[in-house]
């Protein structure tokens, strides 16, 4: 184990939360855009994205290198896979003044919930806050393996 992997580590989670910050902050600007999407001539409104993140994989040689010496794998970060939309249904309010109101007289609004984008901030700067803490302290900490070092 490399003395940088909680570095890096950590730093993969800083990149994976400020994404997930970036992807909430679209949701929450597009929370009225009716007109997102041309499909087949008609316009789509905007689908709330979401971002799927799963753990780092690690390679072969590490796998083999840790079942060899029989010591306990530490995790290796985590990763951005991909952003999905929501495929909850958009929501329906009366409005037949609305230019894009159908024949019916409803438009069709985005699937955004602002409480829901709100809890997800929340979360996700929570745990950006968490892991900054985790990044300074394991730096602290190579600063002091350093300052012994020096004083040897």
């Amino acid at each position: 184990m490399s003395i940088f992997q909680s570095l890096n580590i950590t730093a993969s989670a800083l990149t994976a939360q400020r994404l997930r910050m970036d992807v909430i902050s679209s949701n929450m600007a597009n929370i009225d855009t009716t007109r997102a999407r041309l499909i087949n001539g008609k316009w789509e409104p905007y689908r709330r994205k979401l971002v799927v993140m799963e753990p780092r994989q690690e390679d072969f040689n590490t796998y083999l290198q840790a079942a060899m010496n029989r010591s306990g794998s530490v995790g290796n970060g985590v990763k951005v896979t991909k952003i999905i939309e929501d495929s909850t249904p958009f929501k329906l309010v009366y409005d037949p003044s609305h230019p894009d109101a159908g024949p019916d007289g409803y438009v069709r609004l985005p699937n955004v919930d602002p409480l829901k984008e709100m809890v997800d901030l929340i979360g996700a700067t929570r745990s950006y806050e968490a892991n900054v803490t985790v990044f300074n302290a394991s730096k602290g900490m190579l600063m002091k393996a350093l300052e012994i070092g020096k004083s040897s």
